[in-house]
This record gives structure tokens, C-alpha cells and sequence, in this order.
């Protein structure tokens, strides 16, 4: 049997997990930056910001933001580079999701507008809930249906997250570009929401890449404005 090599950034993450782990690293206190880190391990920063991708996986770390654009759930800040999931449980929320569907497509426009070379896709339609059944979001999600990822109508999401499938598949969130308005619900959305249609929410769509510009994913997003909000934030 083979073995399987390690690549670069498991092998940082597996240094640092023992770290942590070991209390070398105390619990609560902030690693080094990216530039360190990538110095310390003769690496690049997308490797470590890979390793650290890693490492939020398994819980080992949380990532908070800082200065910038982003959403708060009743008043508190969340990250979604990790995934909504993991950002709302880091706010004490805790959510569960059900799936509308994860179906292969082709979407030209979208391909067309980022300059794609394929315009097919994996599409992840997925209702948030609280634990007493309220639907709080509608997340749409077009992928690449790269190789590794064109099964997933068939298995599902590792460990039924996007940011976890995407991880894996090599695809790390680096950078996105985001807008935000509000409008009125269609009678499809207003169904999968329980909601009246015509009740506005806001509407949010983000397209992210990786550090080296692969896209990564579209998401289209519909959230409750009962708990939902932007915040920007500004410095000269």
C-alpha cells in the first residue's frame, strides 16, 4: 500500500494542533500573524491561511473580524469565511439547516460575468433554522464543479457544511465582493421561508475567490432582517 504524503499546509496544521493541544500555545491567546507564521515554516501565506483553515475545522481556533463590512445576527458581529454555521455557533447560536437541493447546472451569465472558462456549476439551495423551526435564511450557492466536487448531489457536504467541502477540495476562501439590498419575497422563496410572499428580507449575493483568484462561490442569500444586519465600518 502506498503511503499518502502529507501536503504543506497539513503538516503546519498538525504543528500547531500540538501546540495547542500541548498548552504550548494557552488557550485564548492570539497565534502569530501570516507573515510570521509563513516565515516560521518556510511557507507561503496561502499555505498557512490553508493550515489555519484546518484548524478552525477541528475547532481548534476561532477567527474574529476586524475592520471592514460585515453582518451581524441580533446585534452580534459574525466572520462567514468559515461558514455561517460555524460563525453563529461562535455567537452561542446554534442553527440547523435543511437542504432544498444540490443539483449539477450551467450558469452562462455567472461564467460570462467573472469570466469563467465553464459556466457549470454545483448548485446548494439550503433553509437556516433556529431550534424551535424558524427560518431565519435562504442560501443559495453556485460552486465550480471541479472534479472533486461534481459528486455532491450524489454524497453530500462534508460534514454538511460548504466552507468544510470546499476545504477539502482545495478551495480556500480568500477574498469576496459583496452587496446588499432589500426586496420582497417571491411566492417559491416565501414557501421554503414560511413566510407570506412579498414579505421583504434582505438579499445579499458574494462572490469569493481563493488567494491565487480561482473561483471559489457565488452565494445568493436572503436573511431576516428581524435579526440580520450589515455594519460598516470606516478608517481614513
Amino acid at each position: 500500500m502506498m503511503r499518502r504524503i502529507s501536503l504543506k499546509h497539513e503538516r503546519v496544521a498538525r504543528v500547531l494542533a500540538r501546540e495547542i493541544k500541548s498548552g504550548v500555545v494557552r488557550r485564548g491567546a492570539q497565534l502569530p500573524g501570516e507573515v510570521e507564521l509563513a516565515r516560521r515554516f518556510s511557507v507561503s501565506r496561502n499555505t498557512v491561511r490553508a493550515a489555519l483553515a484546518v484548524l478552525a475545522e477541528e475547532q481548534l481556533i476561532a477567527t474574529h473580524t476586524g475592520k471592514g463590512s460585515y453582518v451581524l445576527f441580533d446585534g452580534r458581529p459574525l466572520d462567514g469565511r468559515l461558514g455561517w454555521t460555524h460563525a453563529l455557533s461562535e455567537q452561542g447560536v446554534e442553527t440547523r439547516m435543511r437542504t432544498v437541493r444540490i443539483e449539477r447546472s450551467t450558469d452562462p451569465g455567472l461564467a460570462s460575468r467573472l469570466g469563467l472558462e465553464s459556466p457549470e456549476v454545483v448548485v446548494i439551495e439550503r433553509v437556516r433554522q433556529l431550534t424551535d423551526g424558524t427560518a431565519i435564511s435562504l442560501e443559495r450557492s453556485r460552486i465550480p464543479a471541479l472534479d472533486a466536487l461534481r459528486d455532491l448531489p450524489e454524497r453530500g457536504l462534508d460534514n454538511g457544511s460548504i466552507s468544510v467541502t470546499l476545504n477539502r477540495a482545495g478551495l480556500y476562501l480568500d477574498h469576496c465582493e459583496q452587496r446588499l439590498r432589500g426586496r420582497p419575497l417571491t411566492p417559491v422563496e416565501a414557501g421554503h421561508l414560511n413566510r407570506p410572499a412579498g414579505t421583504w428580507f434582505l438579499h445579499t449575493t458574494r462572490t469569493s475567490w481563493t488567494a491565487d483568484d480561482r473561483f471559489a462561490e457565488h452565494a445568493d442569500e436572503l436573511l431576516d432582517p428581524d435579526h440580520y444586519e450589515l455594519s460598516l465600518s470606516y478608517r481614513s
